[in-house]
C-alpha cells in the first residue's frame, strides 16, 4: 500500500512544491486541473517551440509516498522549503496494490474507426472479425487510434487510399498510419520519423500485422516522390516542412495532414499555399485535417 497526498495550490507554486515532495521522499509527483470534471476545468494544449505558458491557475499537486510515522512532518518541511503556508489543506488517500498490467489494459478497449476498420488491443478479441483489425498495443511511440488527430488521418486514408498507390508517412510514430494504408492495399508505403524508438515499434506493428511497411530515420536523404503524403505532427514542424513534404509529392498526388488546432489551420494553409492549396477537410474535437492536391501542371518530383 501507498499514500496519495494532494494539495491545491496556485500554478506558480506547483513546480517548486513538486520538487521539494521529490526531494522529501515522494516516489512520484504530478500536477493537474484542481477543477477537471467540472465546468471550469481548462484543457491545455503545446508543442514544441510555442511560448510557455502558466498551468491551471488552480492546481493540484499529488504525491505517491511509501507510509511513514514521519510522512506528515516531512510534507509539511516540504511545503515550507516550496514557500508555502504549511497550514495549507492536504488530503491523504490510500492507493491499494494492484495488478497495474491488467488495470492498464482494461483501460484500452478496441476502438471503432468505421465500419471497416479496428484497432484492436493484443489481449482483445477482434469485435468483428471480418472487418480489417489492426493490432495494435499502446506503447512509446505516439498512435494507438484514440487521439482525434490519429482518428482523422485513418478516416483520410479509408476515404483515399487506392490500390498500389505510394504512400509517404512523415512522422509514422506507431506506424498506424503506414500500416493502415497497407491494409487497403497500398502498394509501396515509407514510415519517417526521428525517433528510433518510434521506428523500433512501428517495424515490431508491422510485423505484427503482416505487412511490409519500410522505415527510415528523418535523417536520411529522401529522393523518393509519392501519391501520398500523410503527416500527423504538430504544426510547427508542419510549417517548417512545407516545402519537403510539397516536393515529395507526385503532381497529381495528395496531401494529408493533421496535429493542427483549429486556431492554427490558417497559418499551415498560408504555409503550403506556394506548392499547393489546402483546406480544411475534418474538424473533431478541436482538431482539423488540411488536405490538398498537387497540381499536375506543377514541376515534376
Amino acid at each position: 500500500m501507498w499514500l496519495s497526498v494532494a494539495v491545491e495550490i496556485e500554478a506558480v507554486r506547483a513546480e517548486a512544491l513538486s520538487d521539494t515532495l521529490l526531494a522529501a521522499g515522494a516516489i512520484s509527483v504530478s500536477v493537474e486541473d484542481a477543477r477537471a470534471g467540472t465546468e471550469f476545468e481548462t484543457p491545455q494544449f503545446g508543442e514544441p517551440g510555442s511560448s510557455d505558458t502558466p498551468l491551471w491557475e488552480d492546481s493540484r499537486v499529488v504525491a505517491l509516498f511509501e507510509p511513514a510515522d514521519d510522512l506528515t512532518a516531512r510534507i509539511v518541511v516540504a511545503m515550507q522549503d516550496a514557500g508555502l503556508d504549511p497550514d495549507v489543506a492536504m488530503s491523504f488517500d490510500e492507493v491499494a496494490e494492484q495488478d497495474w498490467v491488467r488495470l492498464t489494459q482494461s483501460q484500452f478497449e478496441p476502438i471503432r474507426i468505421s465500419s471497416r476498420l479496428w484497432i484492436v488491443p493484443s489481449w482483445h478479441a477482434a469485435p468483428d472479425p471480418a472487418a480489417i483489425n489492426l493490432e495494435l498495443d499502446p506503447g512509446l511511440a505516439f498512435g494507438t487510434g484514440s487521439h482525434p488527430t490519429t482518428r482523422l488521418c485513418l478516416e483520410w486514408l479509408e476515404a483515399h487510399i487506392r490500390p498500389d498507390v505510394s504512400v509517404l508517412d512523415y512522422g509514422c510514430g506507431s506506424g498506424i498510419l503506414g500500416i493502415t494504408a497497407l491494409k487497403f492495399c497500398a502498394g509501396d508505403v515509407l514510415g519517417l520519423d526521428i525517433d528510433p524508438a518510434a521506428l523500433t515499434a512501428a517495424a515490431d506493428n508491422a510485423a505484427r500485422n503482416g505487412v511490409p511497411l519500410r522505415l527510415v530515420h528523418s535523417g536520411a536523404l529522401l529522393n523518393e516522390c509519392f501519391d501520398v503524403v500523410i503527416a500527423n505532427i504538430l504544426t510547427n514542424p508542419l510549417l517548417v516542412l512545407a516545402p519537403l513534404l510539397a516536393s515529395r509529392l507526385k503532381p497529381g498526388g495528395q496531401l494529408a495532414l493533421s496535429g493542427i488546432l483549429e486556431a492554427q489551420a490558417g497559418q499551415v494553409i498560408d504555409a503550403y499555399a506556394p506548392y499547393l492549396a489546402l483546406a480544411v477537410g475534418a474538424v473533431h474535437e478541436g482538431w482539423v485535417r488540411l488536405e490538398g492536391q498537387k497540381l499536375g501542371t506543377l514541376a515534376p518530383c
